[in-house]
C-alpha cells in the first residue's frame, strides 16, 4: 500500500528537522537564488592514515617507524623523482595525490596535521559519531546541522545536502536537511505527485504535514536542475567523484545550497596498505580536483573540508598495514583558504612524543578548524551551540577574514 510515510522513506529524498522550518514558499521552488558562500563536509570513512597521507618525512622517526610501507624522501635531483610531493622540505604529498599538487601550489589547498578529536576511543563507529555530532564522547544531532543559521522567508528547501541514501548525523538536527541519492534519480508521474502531496497537506500530524510539504518543495528544485557533467576527473574520482559532480551541480544552479556533505570509505588498512591507499587517493584527489575545476571562480565562495575519525598508529605492524591510531591530517580546499601551507604543531615521533607511545598526538582538536570554517562560511557566532562545552582559542588563520 502506498502510504504517506512509505513514500518518504521510499524516494530518492530524505528530509530532517522540517518541523522547525519557515513555511515555504512555492515561489522559492521556483525562484533562483542569490550566490552564497558554501561550506562542503567530507568524511573519509574508516580511519585514514595521515602519515601515508601527507607523510613527514623531514621526521627521522618517520622511516625508522615505517621502513616498508612509508613513503621515500622526495628526490630532488634532477631526473631523479621518485613520486613523492614535496610540499615545504619536511612533508610531503602522496604521489597519488597528485591532481592537489596544483591546487597547494595556487595557495587554495591547507592541510591541518596532527588533528582529531581528543576522546581517545579506536571504535570506527563512536568516533564518528563523536565527531559527525562535534561532541567527543557524546553522541547527539549533527554540528554542521547546529551551524546553519536560523531559517528566514528565502531559506531554500536545498540549504544543506548529503549525497547518499541516508542523511548522516553531520546534518541531523533541528534545521532541516535532505539526503539525495541521485539528482536524476527521482521520478514521479504528475497524477501520482498530485495525489500523495495531498494526502500530506490532510494530515493531522503538522510535523508530517511540513515534511511533506518541504519534500515536493525539494523535489520540485532538483527537476529543473539540468543533468551534471563536468572535467573527467570526476570519473576516475570514484563514488565521492559523483557525489561532488552533483554538488557542483546544485550549487551552480544557484538553488540556494549553504552546506554539503559527502563521504568515501575504503580507508581501514590493517594489511596491504601500500596498495590499498594508493588506490582511494587516486579517487580523493581526483575527485576533489575536478569539482575545483567545475567551479571555477565560484570556488571564491566555497570551502570544502576533510576529515577522518581517527588516524593510524605510527608503527607499521607486521601485515606491511597500519592499526586504529588517534592523530591523523585534514584538508581544507577553496578560494578564501590560506593554503600552501600546514597549519599545527608537529608533536614528533619519538617514542615520549607518541600518544600512548603508539599514535600520532593530536595537537590540534578538530573543532578548532571547524570553528572557523563555520565562522567564515556560515556566519556562525554561537560556537557554544555548535561545539558545546568547547572553546576556540585564536583562529589558526586558514581562511581569509
Amino acid at each position: 500500500m502506498l502510504t504517506r510515510r512509505f513514500f518518504l522513506r521510499g524516494s530518492a529524498v530524505a528530509l530532517a528537522g522540517a518541523g522547525t522550518a519557515p513555511m515555504w514558499l512555492c515561489r522559492a521552488a521556483a525562484a533562483t537564488q542569490t550566490r552564497r558562500k558554501v561550506l562542503v563536509a567530507i568524511f573519509q570513512r574508516g580511519a585514514a592514515d595521515g602519515l601515508n597521507i601527507v607523510a613527514p618525512f623531514g621526521d627521522k622517526r618517520y622511516s625508522e617507524l615505517r621502513p616498508t610501507i612509508g613513503l621515500p624522501t622526495p628526490a630532488r635531483a634532477a631526473g631523479q623523482g621518485n613520486g613523492t610531493l614535496d610540499l615545504d622540505g619536511y612533508f610531503a604529498l602522496h604521489p597519488s595525490l597528485q591532481p592537489l599538487k596544483e591546487l597547494w601550489d595556487r595557495k587554495t589547498l591547507a592541510v591541518i596535521h596532527a588533528a582529531g578529536s581528543p576522546d581517545p576511543s579506536r571504535s570506527h563507529f563512536d568516533a564518528q559519531d563523536f565527531m559527525e555530532s562535534g561532541t567527543p564522547g557524546a553522541k547527539r544531532d549533527g554540528w554542521l546541522n547546529r551551524a546553519l543559521p536560523a531559517p528566514g522567508p528565502d531559506t531554500s528547501p536545498l540549504r544543506a545536502v548529503s549525497l547518499g541514501a541516508t542523511l548522516p548525523r553531520t546534518l541531523q538536527g533541528e534545521r532541516s536537511a535532505i539526503a539525495v541519492a541521485d539528482l536524476q534519480q527521482f521520478r514521479m508521474q504528475d497524477s501520482s505527485a498530485s495525489l500523495i502531496e495531498s494526502m500530506y497537506e490532510s494530515s493531522s500530524d503538522p510535523q508530517l504535514a511540513h515534511a511533506g510539504k518541504d519534500a515536493f518543495a525539494a523535489m520540485r528544485m532538483l527537476k529543473s536542475i539540468s543533468r551534471p557533467n563536468g572535467p573527467n576527473g570526476y570519473q576516475q574520482g570514484g563514488e565521492l567523484g559523483r557525489s561532488l559532480q552533483q554538488i557542483a551541480a546544485l550549487i551552480k544552479a544557484d538553488v540556494g545550497v549553504e552546506a554539503a556533505f559527502a563521504e568515501i570509505g575504503g580507508w581501514d588498512h590493517h594489511q596491504n596498505e601500500p596498495g590499498q591507499i594508493g588506490n582511494v587517493l587516486r579517487q580523493f584527489g581526483s575527485a576533489l580536483a575536478a569539482f575545483s575545476k567545475d567551479m571555477g571562480d565560484r570556488m571564491e565562495d566555497v570551502v570544502v573540508v576533510t576529515m577522518s575519525e581517527f588516524g593510524r598508529t605510527a608503527r607499521e605492524n607486521g601485515n606491511s598495514g597500519t592499526d586504529h591510531g588517534h592523530g591523523g591530517a585534514m584538508f581544507v580546499l577553496g578560494g578564501p583558504v590560506c593554503g600552501g601551507k600546514v597549519y599545527g604543531k608537529w608533536p614528533g615521533l619519538e617514542d615520549e612524543q607518541l600518544y600512548e607511545k603508539r599514535d600520532l598526538a593530536v595537537t590540534t582538536d578538530f573543532r578548532a578548524v571547524l570553528s572557523e570554517l563555520v565562522t567564515a562560511q556560515l556566519g556562525g557566532s554561537d560556537m557554544a551551540n555548535v561545539f558545546p562545552g568547547y572553546h576556540p582559542g585564536e583562529p589558526l588563520g586558514i581562511v581569509r577574514s
